[in-house]
């Protein structure tokens, strides 16, 4: 799962990894962005020393991970740097999940300082879906938290997967499998037990952050143009 920062994609991962033949991986590229951008993140030392710094080695241990039938990797795109090869996301059925920059901007500026158009991850999107041989569904978070299950039954479908209800709700609390970054990004998800409902967000943004969303809207409509739409 394909995803930006501050969209629903730590619940999309709760959601999976309360099926029983499911293991999850959380942002397994994350100590390899840190490390080779240098950027200054909440956590960063423990980030980089949790996780491979090699994103060759990332790769290798995403294809040895686990034994379970099923395994939920969520990604951010924006950790996967442009010089940094894509040819063994093949291996891998892929899908992208979405949502709206203005929503996103507005989100990620409560959590740090900065804000600039590569780090919402929609440019990095565009590059991904461009590099993949056959178009992967794309799922908006608003379409999804209307209708989540529709959407989960359909990705279940879509993977050959059985559908189970408890991909609708889970236990409150943190998981073993959360990354070290966890209490620093992941407070309303470790607090919550389903997906929250949508509703109509109003958003204000400064000059700066509204520039960084404008910058990133021609991306977003492409994805957006090619949905998932049930």
């Amino acid at each position: 799962m394909w995803s930006g920062p501050r969209n629903i994609s730590t619940a999309m991962m709760r959601s999976w990894e309360n099926r029983p033949d499911t293991d999850v991986v959380d942002e397994p590229f994350y100590a390899a962005y840190l490390a080779s951008t240098g950027l200054d993140h909440p956590a960063r030392e423990e980030v980089i020393a949790s996780q491979p710094t090699d994103p060759d080695e990332v790769v290798r241990r995403l294809r040895d991970e686990g034994s379970a039938p099923v395994q939920y990797a969520k990604h951010m795109t924006h950790h996967i740097l442009r010089d940094w090869p894509l040819d063994w996301v093949t291996d891998f059925r892929n899908i992208l999940l979405i949502r709206d920059p203005e929503e996103v901007v507005a989100s990620y500026v409560r959590s740090r300082e900065a804000c600039e158009p590569e780090d919402i991850g929609l440019l990095q999107q565009v590059r991904l879906l461009d590099a993949l041989p056959e178009d992967p569904p794309i799922i908006d978070a608003g379409d999804f938290l209307r209708d989540p299950e529709g959407h989960l039954r359909w990705m279940c479908d879509w993977l050959g997967v059985d559908f189970t209800d408890r991909m609708l709700s889970w236990p409150a609390g943190p998981r073993q499998s959360d990354g070290v970054w966890a209490p620093y990004w992941y407070g309303a998800v470790v607090r919550s037990t389903g997906f929250e409902p949508w509703r109509a967000r109003q958003v204000e943004l400064n000059e700066h952050d509204a520039a960084v969303a404008l910058a990133c809207r021609r991306a977003y409509d492409t994805l957006w143009s090619r949905r998932v739409v049930l």
